[in-house]
């Protein structure tokens, strides 16, 4: 795999100050879909189970999750606002969920320390991917489960506008959000041949990738 793959050449820095708020406000409108996705995974969860959020920005994913069941959540994120913003709304729901700050490509976590993994719509802005799919593999316990969903890097156009428009955003706040994915998102996004040739540096024992009109869902196991 060539380096463009392997280490982008910006840094991935995490959202801080206004941008962050601007984007807790604008995820929050989703809050149905994090609900949906909590409870889709606790269906699959034994109780106890130790869970990594890998990028939860605000944290909705992992307060929602952890108001379903036993289980140790713990999110990690880049981004100093968003593990404050985070901490506060699982205070407010009276949630117990360990929020750090620290770098996917370097995890503050030792070996097997977790039985399953999400990233969602954050792993096309890791400045060295194969090394975060790499400390995913390398935290999760044997016979855990890894899954990243995210934006297709060969989405077209019209279906981003249209899954945009589906969000039910104002005017100026789709306007933002469809210049984000036409000048930001789409070209750091990746495509499903992309993602198998960080896979084929990995030893997961098992891979599934299902693609959608704008994105894929991949599920890894150990």
């Amino acid at each position: 795999m060539g380096q463009v793959l392997s280490q982008k050449g910006y840094r991935g820095l995490g959202m801080e100050g206004f941008t962050a708020k601007w984007y807790a406000s604008l995820t929050r409108k989703s809050m149905d879909d994090f609900k949906a996705l909590a409870r889709r995974v606790a269906g699959e969860l034994p109780p106890g189970s130790r869970v990594l959020e890998v990028a939860p920005g605000p944290g909705y994913f992992a307060i929602e999750l952890a108001k379903l069941g036993a289980y140790s959540v713990t999110g990690l994120d880049i981004s100093h606002t968003f593990v404050d913003i985070a901490r506060r709304n699982a205070s407010d729901a009276g949630d117990v969920v360990e929020f750090r700050q620290g770098d996917a490509s370097s995890m503050p976590f030792s070996d097997r320390s977790f039985d399953f993994v999400l990233c969602r719509a954050a792993f096309k802005n890791f400045t060295r991917p194969l090394t975060a799919i790499q400390e995913m593999e390398r935290v999760l316990d044997e016979g855990g489960r890894a899954m990243i969903i995210d934006l297709r890097g060969d989405a077209s156009r019209e279906a981003v506008n249209q899954a945009v428009n589906e969000m039910h955003l104002g005017p100026v706040n789709r306007i933002l959000t469809k210049g984000a994915f036409r000048f930001m998102l789409l070209k750091r996004a990746y495509t499903k041949r992309q993602f198998e040739e960080f896979l084929n540096q990995t030893k997961f024992a098992g891979r599934e990738i299902r693609e959608s009109l704008t994105g894929f869902e991949l599920t890894l196991r150990k």
